[in-house]
């Protein structure tokens, strides 16, 4: 069958081209026999379809948003994840028919990955935490071996500074609320500053990037990891403090069962501990200006609807303020 023409994509509907045809013949472009049927995933950035297949298993279709990685930067998660999978680590690699693993159909480019299930990892449990934190070390055992030279790192620049002028620049927050929040995020991102000041020069690896609970399914042979699409340099601890939540003795006592489990496979450096607030505080601007720049996307506003309402940053500016104090605080002691 000949390949629809391609459909130019636009900022407010990068996926108005991607009809059930299109995913399905994009599945069998590489060698698949589609069977008609498929089911959209839970996905937002990117469009991920479950597609059945005649006599086989199904597989799991990603479609890359377009314009947001250069296919080197795709390239270097994908290969990213295969060394992964080659070291025996639990992660769900694409699948390389014809020997690559990035494809392109009626103009959107697309992975195919087998099909993982699994549940939600119980993290109120210690022998889950520390489970966790021995496959993350793995992950980084092997992140430490080359650098990435196509993705970028994670850093005060790009988590903060640029969404931040991005969010003021685009009028996204209510007029009377902008004030507040262009003062709160100035305290913040100063805050964000002083903790890196404090940690000193830490070193950096290829990351996950996005280790939370959600990217990570359960089963009874215990953890593997999906969705490296956010993978970037940086420091170790960004993929162990989203493991993370409650208060500050509760925090203790996770982090303290992450380590146990980290270190047996390798060693966090004990100064990182000083940038897990500024982390959390760096991922707070950036979702608001991730949501801000993907608004004109159909998906967006109907999955996120409280987004711009004058309680959101009400909600953001209370959330900002309290960050400022935590990260004057001392950092967490195990």
């Amino acid at each position: 069958m000949d390949s629809p023409a391609a459909t130019p994509a636009s900022p407010s509907a990068p996926y108005a081209g991607l009809t059930p045809d299109v995913v399905l013949d994009a599945v069998d472009s590489v060698g698949n026999a589609t069977d008609g049927r498929l089911l959209a995933l839970n996905s937002y950035e990117n469009r991920v379809y479950l597609v059945y297949r005649d006599g086989a298993p199904p597989l799991v279709a990603k479609f890359y948003r377009p314009g947001r990685w250069s296919d080197e930067a795709i390239g270097e998660e994908h290969a990213f994840t295969q060394e992964l999978a080659a070291a025996e680590i639990p992660v769900v690699a694409p699948l390389a028919p014809g020997g690559e693993t990035l494809h392109r159909h009626a103009g959107f480019r697309f992975a195919v990955y087998p099909k993982a299930g699994g549940r939600a990892p119980e993290l109120d449990r210690q022998e889950t935490l520390e489970w966790m934190g021995r496959f993350i070390a793995r992950i980084h055992a092997i992140g430490g071996v080359r650098a990435f030279r196509h993705r970028p790192a994670i850093d005060l620049e790009s988590f903060g500074s640029a969404p931040r002028a991005w969010l003021l620049a685009h009028a996204a927050i209510p007029a009377d609320l902008k004030p507040s929040w262009e003062a709160v995020t100035a305290l913040a991102l100063a805050g964000v500053r002083d903790c890196y000041a404090r940690a000193g020069t830490v070193g950096g690896l290829r990351l996950h990037g996005d280790c939370h609970a959600g990217n990570v399914l359960w089963t009874d042979d215990g953890p593997h990891f999906v969705d490296f699409d956010d993978a970037r340099s940086g420091p170790a601890i960004q993929d162990l403090w989203m493991l993370l939540s409650g208060s500050r003795e509760e925090m203790t006592r996770q982090l303290a069962a992450v380590l146990r489990g980290y270190e047996d496979f390798g060693e966090l450096d004990p100064r990182e501990l000083h940038l897990v607030e500024a982390l959390r505080t760096l991922r707070l601007v950036h979702y608001s200006a991730w949501l801000g720049q993907r608004w004109d996307d159909p998906a967006f506003p109907a999955a996120f609807p409280w987004f711009n309402t004058q309680r959101y940053w009400q909600d953001r500016i209370l959330e900002l303020r309290e960050q400022v104090a935590l990260m004057e605080e001392p950092p967490l002691a195990v």
